[in-house]
Parts: structure tokens; C-alpha cells; sequence
């Protein structure tokens, strides 16, 4: 368990194939509801992305457990090796090779966080080759939930240029470091003071923070182009 209601999990293809993805995008888990109707839910691969991905190279996912969820039931029931359905990988939500920004804002919340795990390596590339600066936002209630803190941690520590700062709403940790903010990622935004000149901002999770911080970014003067989100939907 990454945190008391996500857990973490590791697959591989099953077909002897590679499932290689771009840091950014996700796959597709399908599976039935009880009464036999045909559903899928999307989940971002978590994986720290620093090699083309092989055969027999596992995938990793954050998966947050919704009580009375029948994705939560089918994903407490999995028991190691254990199959599940999926497709992939999709979407769009990555770093361009086209950008010639000066900083990357990356906010999330919840498992929101995961597809910036996997940008990881890109981010150090970019940081070296460009000069880039990124700083990342991640909102949780508490300590506990701040999902792949250790990795973010490590690697601003490691990576001059990288800025971590955990927005914590409802408890902060004994001993916060100077980065730690109390409150919601969407009211520590303005301390950023994003600019259009410079900035393309990454928004993902929480479908009420994803909105509120588009909104936030689009009154500082940042384009569409330059606001890139995916919403994360607890559905049952």
C-alpha cells in the first residue's frame, strides 16, 4: 500500500511482449460489473521511466480504493500472478519535444502524482540540456498520502532546478521542510507567480483542483496550449 486507501501494483504482459509507453500516458483496466455489464477504468503508469521498456519489464499503477467500488473489489482480490484485462497504452498527457519553455509547473493530487513520477528522467534531460526549471505542487491531506514522495524527494535533492513542494490541507509533517505548504495546491499557485512568457503548467487529478487551477492559470495570461490536464474520476 502506497497510502492507507491506494495501493500500488506491478504488471506484465502476459504475451510475451514489451508494454512500452510514453512517461504521461495510461492504459486500461476492463473487468464486469456484477451483473455481467462490461466496464473499464484508466489508471496513468507510475513507472519511472529511464529505458525502452522490454518484454518482461513490469508496468506500475497507483490504485485508489473507493469503498464499495467494483474496481476496488476487483483489485483487492488479485492475488500475485493473478490476470487482468487491459488496453493501452493512450493519451496525450506528456512532455513535448517541441517545447522551448523556461519552467514546467506539474500540479496534482492523489494518484494524480503518478504520471510525473514517470516523467522523472525526462525532467533531469531537460533540466540539463535546456536549463528548464520544474517545480511541482502535489496536494494531500496528510503526510501519509503524499503517494511516491520518497522519489520526488530524492530527485530534488539530487537535481538542481527540480523543486518540490508538498500542499498538505489537513496535518504537515513533525519536521516540514522549507517547501512544505499548509492548504490546497490551487492556494499556493499565486506563490508561483506563473508566467506566459516562460511557463507550460501540468494539471492532474482531482477534477474540482484541475478546474480551479486552469481557471487560476488562464487569469495569469497562460494560453491552452500551455495548460495540458487530465481529471481523475473515483467512479464506482
Amino acid at each position: 500500500m502506497l497510502a492507507p486507501s491506494v495501493g500500488h501494483y506491478q504488471f506484465l504482459r502476459d504475451d510475451g511482449q514489451p508494454l512500452d509507453f510514453q512517461p504521461g500516458q495510461f492504459i486500461q483496466v476492463h473487468f464486469a460489473y456484477a451483473d455481467g455489464t462490461a466496464t473499464k477504468r484508466s489508471y496513468s503508469l507510475a513507472t519511472i521511466h529511464d529505458h525502452a521498456l522490454d518484454a518482461g519489464d513490469a508496468v506500475e499503477i497507483a490504485v485508489s480504493f473507493v469503498p464499495g467500488g467494483a474496481a476496488t473489489a476487483l483489485f483487492e482480490g488479485l492475488a500475485m500472478g493473478d490476470h487482468v484485462t487491459g488496453s493501452g497504452p493512450f493519451g496525450r498527457f506528456c512532455l513535448q519535444p517541441g517545447d522551448h519553455n523556461g519552467r514546467y509547473l506539474l500540479i496534482a493530487t492523489g494518484t494524480g502524482v503518478t504520471p510525473y513520477r514517470s516523467m522523472l528522467p525526462l525532467l533531469g534531460k531537460a533540466i540539463a540540456e535546456r536549463g528548464v526549471e520544474v517545480v511541482l505542487l502535489q496536494g494531500a491531506r496528510s503526510p501519509a498520502e503524499l503517494l511516491y514522495s520518497e522519489d520526488f524527494e530524492a530527485f530534488a535533492a539530487a537535481t538542481p532546478g527540480f523543486r518540490y513542494m508538498p500542499c498538505l490541507s489537513r496535518e504537515l509533517p513533525e519536521q516540514p521542510h522549507p517547501d512544505v505548504r499548509q492548504g490546497y495546491v490551487q492556494q499556493h499557485l499565486a506563490e508561483l507567480a506563473p508566467d506566459p512568457a516562460r511557463d507550460i503548467a501540468y494539471l492532474c487529478g482531482n477534477p474540482d483542483m484541475v478546474d480551479a487551477c486552469a481557471e487560476a492559470l488562464k487569469a495569469a495570461g497562460l494560453g491552452m496550449p500551455q495548460i495540458r490536464r487530465e481529471k481523475y474520476v473515483s467512479s464506482k
